[in-house]
């Protein structure tokens, strides 16, 4: 019973797709012969109000074709920049060819396998829809063999512009109209086919389906198939090889030659399409035996569509970065919407700044000094280099392998760009340590103090309140700590930065303002990775904001550029499907520093390069470099950032994720925590080596010097008289309360620092002052023996210590050995009971005591 019910069912559907597609066969005859008659009739009358909507023709638009990156590879003989290509991105594999480019065989085989009638037709067969029609009577099929080649090419044609429609409830109603097994539908096609066949020539219209076609997977147009599956041009195939990629279209999914299991179905196809050529005259019995005999296998070489950044020949994560950016490109579109959708069309070269030799270079370095494939902890290593005065990204590397792909690929790869921000690259960026301090310095020199002014590093230091505007101040009690717990006391600024004295830089911090130290750094083009902003807490002058490498690069590029910062930026110039060249990103560029404090900032950071933190990392080539280095607690994550006058460079080397010291891990070439070193050096030795440099700009002499001299001497001063000094000298009094002493009362007995001490404005003071304890007046004891006059000295609370013994020779009364002769001081003298006392006695010897004189 079902399958007599089955064989009813599909009867019936084959005579309704006889009717259907012979009612479309008299709908197109009234229609295009004789519409007014057409129109009266109200059997035909709903089908020729759709067909009379239709606009005249479609167009055979561009199709969507790769999009080429190209990178900076040199100079030719003539000294003319070389770009290479080194990446292919499309959301379809298409390369559009021209009517030269494609094989006689690929076209007699597509008439052969899909249009025979092609050249006799005007866009819409009525003998193929009727021949149709009565064939499909079996399958009930109505969109079996009635369409054209014309009729496809419609059909294709809605398809893309439906793919190209963002919203995805509107593409997802789109393509099933596209698709719809429906009478409509065939109407639709028709009349838009022969729209085509009036606007367009046979070979247009030919050309435009094979440009369009789908041949498997995301595999679309005759030379991508024939690359794909064959390794060589549309323009080379042989005639199996046509019939084979013909045979495809109509089924591409089953019968594409990706996999030995769909040969067989290919190979049944083909054969058909062989034999229809032979039929009409397009091959000899000779040509058609010997293809026919060829085995699939024996031609199929295939070349997997390397599309994607994962297989960029270089800079990967580069090309990931320019691809995130696409948004941007104001070249590409009116608004970020219509930029998006021309790059999915495709068909652009894309001239980028990335300079492969530098890149390749910098790959290798970071490779050997800190390889993605260490597996004892998760390394991570990233360089950026950006091109003072423009922005342009030269160099973008990174240890791990890109790989985006859902499967991934391992221990070595990831998905992360580490150059960049969380908006562009996914990663939140790391802890810079140090390098930050750049910025306190910057916003130091901002304010007229100069590189040899003194502040405090002494290690230990408590910091209660900084200024901080944009939050109503900072308060706390930071304890500042010095690496290895130096402390070096009054240190100038120059020396403090040489090396990297973290106190010294709090200090500083505590004479500005939290909040222009922060402004300074966003102004020379650092952020946070993360997207939010800046952190203006105290301890963020030492570097716990987590920026990325291509943000500290650009700042060191604002430096190098005598204070002018550009953002970065990823594409020289655009040339689109036909031709026409479109510029690329424009420099965008301000005056973070003015060029003095410029000029000043890098002679300062010359200095570290040259005897301080980052003379390792000084390539010494000629071209003067300043730079910094950056350290964060047990050296999870280590810096190296630096510039010349033509480019910066930043070097990260440091945990991915986790908390391993790499002070205490060993890599190929030496410590992990010193890797840093080996990769920033011979980077900046090869961009120096070509993009040249020059001098720094001297600094002006104000931002040298400063305001410094010494501390006066406030011992026996009062408070008050004290307080005043020193604010009328610009620094800060500090009270560091009373200590046991013998002047009276609240009278100054010491200063820290030390009187004499060459100081700045801003620096604290602290001021130490009596509380009388040791106040004594010295007794007379002369004529006692010395031990009853020492005895009597401890008792009023004088310290042993400090009673010492002078015997003097006395020959004339022997009685008077051991009695005190003189005291200094002198009895009734004020004395401090801390002081030094000296009992002169006589005795029958210089220089002793005589016997029994003392225990």
């Amino acid at each position: 019973m079902p399958a007599q019910k089955s064989k009813l069912s599909s009867a019936l559907g084959a005579f309704f797709g006889l009717i259907g597609l012979s009612g479309l066969a008299g709908i197109l005859i009234a229609a295009l012969v004789t519409p007014t008659l057409a129109v009266a009739s109200m059997t035909a009358n709903s089908s020729i109000g759709v067909f009379d909507a239709l606009p005249d023709y479609i167009r055979i638009n561009e199709q969507a074709q790769a999009n080429v990156l190209y990178g900076v590879d040199g100079v030719d003989e003539e000294g003319n920049t070389n770009y290479v290509a080194f990446a292919r991105l499309f959301k379809q594999n298409r390369e559009e060819v021209g009517w030269d480019q494609v094989s006689q065989f690929i076209k007699d085989a597509v008439v052969a396998g899909e249009d025979r009638r092609f050249y006799e037709h005007g866009g819409v067969d009525v003998q193929s829809i009727v021949r149709a029609a009565v064939g499909n009577v079996a399958s009930g099929d109505i969109d079996s063999g009635a369409s054209t080649l014309t009729m496809q090419l419609v059909k294709n044609i809605r398809i893309q512009e439906a793919l190209e429609i963002t919203d995805p409830d509107e593409q997802k109603a789109a393509m099933a109209e596209a698709q719809a097994q429906s009478l409509e539908r065939k109407l639709k096609e028709a009349k838009l086919a022969i729209g085509l066949e009036k606007h367009y020539t046979k070979e247009e219209i030919m050309l435009g389906y094979l440009n369009i076609a789908g041949f498997g997977g995301n595999t679309y147009g005759i030379e991508s198939a024939a690359q794909q599956y064959f390794s060589k041009s549309a323009a080379d195939v042989t005639l199996a090889e046509a019939a084979s990629l013909i045979a495809i279209v109509q089924l591409p999914n089953t019968r594409n030659l990706d996999n030995p299991d769909k040969y067989e179905s290919n190979t049944s196809r083909r054969n058909t399409i062989l034999n229809i050529m032979l039929e009409l005259g397009y091959i000899t019995q000779a040509q058609h035996t010997e293809a026919w005999n060829t085995k699939v296998e024996d031609y199929v070489n295939l070349t997997s569509p390397s599309q994607g950044c994962m297989y960029a020949s270089a800079a990967q994560t580069f090309c990931d970065w320019v691809v995130k950016n696409i948004r941007n490109y104001e070249s590409l579109g009116a608004n970020p919407e219509e930029r998006i959708a021309n790059w999915n069309r495709g068909g652009y070269q894309v001239y980028t700044t990335i300079d492969l030799v530098q890149q390749r270079a910098a790959q290798a370095e970071i490779d050997t000094h800190a390889p993605g494939w260490e597996e004892r902890f998760q390394l991570g290593a990233a360089a950026s280099a950006v091109q003072t005065g423009t922005g342009r990204v030269l160099v973008m590397a990174q240890n791990k392998s890109f790989n985006d792909s859902n499967e991934g690929g391992g221990w070595s790869t990831t998905a992360v760009n580490y150059n960049t921000t969380k908006a562009y690259g996914a990663s939140s960026g790391f802890q810079v340590g140090s390098t930050y301090k750049i910025f306190t310095l910057a916003a130091w020199l901002k304010a007229g103090h100069g590189l040899n002014e003194v502040v405090d590093g002494t290690n230990g230091k408590i910091f209660k309140s900084v200024a901080a505007r944009c939050m109503g101040g900072w308060t706390g009690n930071y304890p500042g700590k010095n690496f290895g717990n130096s402390s070096p006391g009054p240190i100038t600024v120059q020396a403090a930065t040489n090396a990297s004295v973290n106190v010294a830089f709090l200090s500083m911090a505590q004479q500005l303002d939290l909040c222009d130290i922060r402004d300074t750094a966003a102004a020379m083009g650092v952020e946070r990775a993360d997207g939010r902003e800046l952190g203006t807490n105290l301890a963020d002058v030492l570097g716990t904001n987590e920026i990325a490498p291509l943000s500290m690069a650009t700042a060191l590029a604002t430096i190098g550029g005598g204070g002018l910062a550009c953002k970065p930026i990823g594409v020289d110039r655009f040339v689109n499907a036909l031709g026409e060249e479109l510029p690329g990103q424009r420099p965008q560029c301000s005056q973070a520093l003015t060029p003095d404090v410029a000029a000043a900032l890098a002679h300062g950071l010359q200095q570290v390069m040259n005897g301080g933190t980052g003379s390792p990392s000084n390539p010494r080539n000629g071209i003067p470099v300043m730079g910094k280095t950056g350290t964060t607690d047990s050296s999870v994550q280590t810096w190296m950032v630096g510039a010349s006058t033509t480019v910066g460079l930043a070097v990260w080397v440091g945990n991915i994720v986790g908390f391993q010291d790499t002070s205490r891990v060993s890599l190929g070439t030496g410590q992990a925590s010193t890797a840093r070193h080996r990769i920033f050096r011979p980077i900046m030795h090869n961009l120096t080596g070509w993009y040249g440099g020059t001098a720094f700009p001297s600094a002006p002499a104000n931002l040298l010097s400063g305001n410094v001299q010494p501390l006066p001497d406030f011992r026996g001063q009062s408070v008050e008289a004290t307080r005043a000094a020193l604010e009328g000298l610009g620094m800060i009094y500090q009270d560091g309360g009373p200590i046991p002493f013998s002047l009276p009362p609240g009278i100054v007995v010491s200063t820290n620092p030390e009187p004499g001490v060459r100081l700045s404005p801003g620096f604290t003071v602290t001021v130490y002052v009596s509380d009388g304890t040791l106040a004594v007046t010295m007794p007379d004891v002369v004529g006692d023996k010395a031990p009853a006059a020492r005895a009597e000295l401890l008792g009023l609370g004088f310290y042993p210590s400090v009673i010492s013994f002078n015997f003097i020779e006395y020959l004339d009364d022997p009685t008077k050995w051991c009695d005190v002769a003189s005291t200094d001081p002198p009895a009734g003298t004020a004395h401090s009971k801390e002081f030094p006392v000296t009992l002169t006695v006589y005795s029958n010897t210089a220089g002793q005591a005589p016997p029994g004189c003392l225990p």
